[in-house]
């Protein structure tokens, strides 16, 4: 009888991993393994040490202790760019474009084809197209600049720029969360064909959905700590949700108040508001204390609407009223400053909503600095006062207010943009897609705080990607297509299938029919 084979080793194993950030334990001796050719989710709340278990991996943080071998060989990556030589790519949530390059000179940043130093732009466009054909973007032409793509289709060009490298390991770090429904659709297929081909993936997502219809494993993290790995399916989601948070908790949403008298005035007064080619004679209204959420596919005006209230788009055309007087605002510092303050929680944390070299104290004042004057100097016991109570409000994750904000983790970053921005004391809201990219116990806190804020009389704008979210929080839903509201649901009227059905445009249901509340 011949002799059994050994068993192969992972592809990737970390074994006794640490690492520490000042007083924060980021990784506490991590044991974790990763199969060749398989797709492994990472799942945990942020703060459970999932981006700095990247980071070891992708040699972008050296760890304190600990070892990592490939296929059985010990390897430390001396840097990023190791990693890649070494076959280890990341697209991650926040992405490392460069926004006044050419898509094609993103693509290619690392490798452009040529010679004696001499880029092949015409190859390189070869190249690039070839890449954005593989992650269903052929429509997106490589020789645009970046910053002129919508942020669903600059994720799908980072995706392009990774498979460009050949990786050995691909990790995916909440790289579907800015993907419409058809993206990641694409993205699946991409990722099962890498997979097949003998590409180990590292899928990070709070989509349990998406970790339904990918994973062949699972590991969860808390804490920094490594608290379970076990074949996908064969944990339920809510056995999955408390490993991951060590407690149980309620699927629900807060609940939603009676609707406002239909007499009652409105705060927020929309009338044939148009930009561009971008929207067209948008009207609506929102009174106190009602959250209304923008629905719709993405980038049918979402976006800009919420941009032009806040006075960042120039050359806007129609009425805006609030409280019945009409307003216009050339800039932010005018919205931020107007009788009625509007604040604007953006898309993006990385890029639009925080300096993040900064301490978290300085983000967390930054948008509040005129009131925390007296007279040319700041009052530095006041400023600390807002700080430490947006830090206890938020329950953010800090060893302090002076570490740098970039050290957090995203759901924490998240916070303190919101942090931000409440500090400023505003009466009108404009979230766009607050909850993007956080994790399932972070957001039934944002979930709670949003309500409380819209109890005590906020006027709320909530742009969501989620259908969920817009069922579970929103009194009312304006259905966005092309620039223009189609459809407003109220009430029973708030299913999932009448928000797709208004999304693509078609017909919906009589109130209560299909989706679910």
């Amino acid at each position: 009888m011949p002799p059994t084979p050994e068993p192969r080793p992972p592809f990737l194993r970390l074994s006794g991993v640490s690492k520490r950030y000042g007083g924060v334990v980021a990784l506490d001796g991590v044991d974790f393994a990763c199969g060749e050719g398989s797709i492994h989710a990472v799942l945990g709340e942020n703060g459970a040490g999932k981006s700095t278990l990247i980071k070891v991996i992708a040699g972008a943080v050296r760890p304190d202790s600990g070892t990592m071998t490939i296929a059985g060989q010990p390897l430390r990556f001396n840097d990023p760019l190791d990693a890649v030589a070494h076959g280890f790519v990341c697209v991650f949530q926040e992405l490392s474009l460069l926004p006044d390059l050419s898509v094609a000179d993103n693509i290619c940043i690392t490798r452009p084809p040529g010679l004696a130093g001499f880029i092949n732009h015409r190859a390189q466009r070869r190249r690039a197209e070839e890449l954005l054909e593989r992650v269903g973007c052929p429509d997106i032409d490589p020789r645009m600049a970046v910053r002129d793509l919508p942020l669903s289709r600059r994720q799908l060009v980072e995706l392009a720029k990774a498979i460009g490298r050949n990786p050995r390991l691909l990790v995916m770090d909440e790289a579907t969360s800015a993907l419409t429904a058809d993206d990641v659709e694409t993205v699946y297929t991409i990722l099962r064909n890498l997979k097949r081909d003998g590409t180990s993936v590292l899928f990070i997502s709070h989509r349990m959905h998406e970790v339904d219809a990918l994973a062949d494993t699972c590991s969860v993290f808390r804490s920094g700590k490594h608290i379970e790995t076990f074949p996908q399916g064969s944990r339920t989601e809510d056995e999955i949700v408390n490993l991951m948070i060590g407690r149980e908790i309620a699927h629900t949403y807060p609940a939603k108040p009676k609707p406002p008298a239909a007499t009652e005035k409105p705060m927020l007064e929309v009338r044939d508001l148009a930009w561009t080619n971008r929207l067209h004679g948008i009207s609506l209204n929102v009174r106190r204390g009602e959250i209304l959420g923008l629905g719709g596919l993405d980038g049918q005006g979402q976006r800009e609407l919420l941009l032009a209230l806040f006075g960042v788009l120039k050359d806007v055309r129609g009425c805006i009223a609030i409280e019945g007087e009409p307003v216009a605002f050339s800039s932010p510092v005018q919205a931020m400053g107007a009788k009625r303050k509007i604040a604007l929680v953006p898309e993006d944390r990385k890029t639009e909503g925080l300096l993040l070299p900064l301490p978290v104290g300085d983000n967390l004042s930054l948008a509040s600095l005129d009131s925390l004057r007296r007279g040319m100097m700041m009052d530095a016991g006041k400023e600390r006062g807002l700080i430490a109570s947006a830090i206890q409000r938020l329950r953010i994750k800090t060893a302090s207010a002076d570490v740098a904000v970039g050290t957090l983790s995203g759901g924490n970053q998240q916070k303190v943009v919101i942090g931000k921005w409440l500090a400023t004391l505003p009466d009108i809201l404009l979230l766009m897609d607050p909850t993007r990219g956080i994790d399932v116990g972070t957001k039934q806190e944002l979930y709670a705080l949003i309500r409380q804020l819209a109890d005590a009389g906020a006027t709320i704008l909530f742009y969501s990607t989620d259908y969920d979210e817009l069922i579970g929080m929103c009194d009312r839903v304006a259905i966005l297509y092309r620039g223009r509201v189609v459809k407003e649901l109220q009430g029973s009227e708030i299913t999932e299938s009448n928000i797709i059905a208004a999304s693509l445009a078609m017909k919906v249901d009589a109130p209560g029919a299909g989706g679910h509340a």
